[in-house]
């Protein structure tokens, strides 16, 4: 599984302690940047992810910024992404198994590394349910139409 990361300059420390973390780990990432802390919007950082996702060039995306949230809104504005925003690894399983979530918004502010290594972990190793979730995750394509 492909995984692609990206942030704002608020995310950038979180996101390349993620990204080295799955490295060590011979997860196959996408760094999609930036590539130092200046200031960057996160509205383009989160269109790049998303589109990274919705073609294919990544299986599941990670999104960070101080909060999490912007991000979380940014992504979430395009039909084929399911993003959860995440504190804690129970709301990432969760985020997988019942809404079949293809990215995962940390918030840098919010939550330490470790905490974020958790949730990522979560997030990666749990399977979509399916099942009675399918026809809700359906319902949630069917909002954008």
């Amino acid at each position: 599984m492909r995984i692609a990361i990206a942030s704002d300059h608020a995310g950038f420390q979180l996101k390349e302690a993620l990204r080295t973390w799955l490295a060590e780990q011979s997860r196959d990432v996408l760094d999609l940047g930036p590539a130092t802390d200046a200031s960057i919007d996160y509205p383009g950082m989160g269109r790049r992810l998303a589109e990274a996702v919705t073609h294919g060039e990544a299986e599941r995306g990670v999104i960070l910024c101080g909060s999490g949230i912007g991000v979380s809104i940014a992504v979430n504005r395009f039909p084929s992404i399911r993003c959860a925003l995440v504190t804690e690894p129970l709301s990432a399983r969760l985020a997988r198994e019942h809404n079949d979530a293809n990215v995962l918004a940390l918030g840098a502010r919010i939550v330490g590394v470790d905490m974020a290594k958790a949730c990522l972990e979560a997030f990666l190793v749990t399977p979509f349910a399916g099942g009675r979730h399918q026809r809700r995750v359906d319902q949630l394509a069917q909002l954008t139409s």
